[in-house]
């Protein structure tokens, strides 16, 4: 029997999925260019479906899925306007008197914020491990290569797409620009632990006896 507290939050899910369909629409009408915004926020498409079709036998803690619809808005910000553009980031870059756009690292630092707490769960929830600095550095690692990846499909974008890919990969002419963006998938990694591994600790306890009662016999 779910109580009336409990029937909510399984209706969570259903309603991040829900918001992020409809943001997924508004970002690609009038997007700079429906190219770079698909490739933007098909890592966001491809996680919608891996949790759709998870859902049932591995569900998440609200954390991790409320985390996940940030960084898709995330994504789909910046696939609209491309990472260089955003206006949001343009104001911060004036009032700060910065010399390019930020948004573009605040985008990779959310790729290390958000996926810390979902690599962090399943590391909980499918390995021996245990709260501490072991599985602190784990996760960190696992952020980093995701990370890496990320920048290697870039590289692969940059390769096939020639000068049509530079608003996806929004340089802004900075020659270090890959390793900012690893610097600061570390850097959102490590805040996040910080600051969210109770929180989830408290989640991760909440979760598990629903969690068993749906595992398969």
């Amino acid at each position: 029997m779910i109580t009336p507290s409990a029937a909510p939050r399984r209706r969570e899910p259903a309603v991040l999925l829900a918001v992020g369909l409809v943001a997924l629409v508004v970002s690609a009408i009038g997007a700079t260019s429906l190219g770079t915004w698909f490739l933007e926020v098909f890592a966001a498409l491809v996680g919608a479906v891996v949790l759709v079709l998870t859902y049932r036998r591995f569900p998440l803690t609200p954390l991790a899925y409320r985390l996940i619809l940030a960084h898709a808005l995330v994504l789909m910000i910046g696939g609209h306007w491309t990472y260089a553009e955003v206006p949001a980031g343009d104001w911060v870059r004036d009032v700060l008197g910065l010399a390019r756009n930020p948004y573009d690292r605040f985008g990779h630092f959310m790729q290390g914020f958000v996926p810390a707490v979902v690599a962090r769960e399943i590391l909980l929830r499918r390995t021996p491990l245990r709260p501490g600095r072991w599985l602190s550095a784990l996760v960190i690692c696992v952020v980093m290569a995701v990370s890496a990846t990320w920048e290697l499909f870039e590289w692969l974008a940059a390769v096939v797409g020639g000068s049509s890919a530079d608003d996806f990969l929004g340089t802004q002419g900075d020659v270090w620009d890959t390793q900012w963006d690893m610097f600061m998938a570390g850097v959102g990694a490590s805040v996040s632990l910080l600051l969210l591994s109770r929180v989830h600790d408290r989640q991760l306890r909440e979760l598990r006896p629903a969690a068993t009662r749906a595992a398969p016999v």
